[in-house]
C-alpha cells in the first residue's frame, strides 16, 4: 500500500506548491486531504490516519504545534503515529528548535533540493516501522518529548516573571499575588485563575502567560491548564485510562492531557 499524507497550510498557494513538489519528489505519496487550519488538521488527521504530516507552524486557531499536541492527545493507543513535518516562514529560532530536537520541517517557499533530503528522511522512518526496527510506541514517545520541548521553550529570566495577577472585579482591578494561584485554566475567550476561594476570569491567553511562570512551580498538564504542582493532591485514572487531577483547596478536577502523562509516575 501506498504511503499517505496530509497537507495542514492555510495559505491554499503555497498548499498547492508543497502538494506539486511531492508529487515530483514522492510519486507514491498519496496526499489523503488538504486543510487550512489546525482543528480541521487535527479533524482529518484521526478520521484518515495519514502516515505523514505536513503542519504549517502559523495557522488560525490552533497553531501547528498546537495543533499536533491535541492530535497526539486524541490519537488511537497502539496505532503509530505519523511521521510530522513542520512547514515554516524563515525562521532562525524556530529553525535552532527543530534541528535541537531533530524535528524536521520545510521552509516556505518551498525549495525541492531541501524537500528531498526531507522525503527521504520520511522514507527511513517509514521503511523503519514497517521493519519492525522502529516501534509505534518508541517513535510516539520520542514525537511527545519533541513536542513538549518545543511547546515549552522561550521561557523568561526568573527576574522577569509573574508575580502578580490583575484580575478585573467589576470596576475593581484585583491584584492577586502568584502565590496564592493554584491553577490556570484556558476557558473560551479567557483564563480561569483558580485560588483556594476565589475564581477569576483574565483576558490574557494562557500560551502568553506560561514564559513568565516558573516551570518548577506550575507544571503544565494540558494544553488549556497549568497547575501549581504543590496544589496537586492526587493524580485519578479513569477506567479509559485517563489522568485527571485532584487539587488541595478546590473542587475541581482537571485533565491531564497525554503529552504531559509523564509528569505522574510512582516513585
Amino acid at each position: 500500500m501506498n504511503p499517505s499524507a496530509l497537507i495542514a497550510e492555510d495559505e491554499p498557494l503555497l498548499a498547492q506548491a508543497l502538494a506539486a513538489e511531492l508529487t515530483r519528489a514522492w510519486p507514491q505519496l498519496q496526499l489523503v486531504a488538504t486543510v487550512g487550519d489546525g482543528a480541521s488538521a487535527v479533524t482529518r488527521a484521526l478520521e484518515l490516519r495519514p502516515d505523514v504530516l505536513f503542519f504549517d507552524i502559523r495557522m488560525p486557531g490552533l497553531s501547528g504545534l498546537e495543533a499536533a499536541a491535541e492530535l497526539a492527545d486524541a490519537w488511537p493507543e497502539g496505532a503509530p503515529f505519523p511521521a510530522l513535518v513542520f512547514v515554516t516562514a524563515y525562521d532562525q529560532y524556530a529553525v535552532q528548535a527543530f534541528e535541537a530536537q531533530a524535528v524536521d520541517y520545510v521552509l516556505k517557499p518551498v525549495q525541492a533540493t531541501r524537500l528531498a533530503k526531507t522525503v527521504a528522511k520520511l522514507q527511513d522512518v517509514l521503511t523503519r516501522r514497517g521493519q519492525g526496527t522502529q516501534t509505534g510506541a518508541d517513535g510516539f514517545d520520542t514525537t511527545l518529548a519533541q513536542l513538549r520541548h518545543l511547546l515549552g521553550a522561550g521561557q523568561v529570566p526568573a527576574a522577569q516573571r509573574l508575580k502578580v495577577i490583575q484580575a478585573s472585579v467589576g470596576s475593581a482591578i484585583r491584584m492577586v499575588p502568584i502565590d496564592e494561584v493554584l491553577a490556570f485554566e484556558a476557558a473560551d475567550k479567557y483564563v480561569r485563575v483558580l485560588t483556594a476561594g476565589h475564581e477569576y476570569l483574565i483576558r490574557t491567553p494562557l500560551k502568553e502567560l506560561l514564559p513568565q511562570l516558573d516551570d518548577a512551580v506550575f507544571w503544565q498538564v494540558h494544553r488549556g491548564t497549568v497547575v501549581r504542582a504543590e496544589a496537586i493532591d492526587s493524580v485519578l485514572r479513569d477506567e479509559a485510562g485517563k489522568l485527571s487531577l485532584a487539587l488541595r483547596g478546590h473542587p475541581d478536577k482537571l485533565p491531564v492531557s497525554r503529552l504531559y502523562a509523564h509528569l505522574f509516575k510512582p516513585m
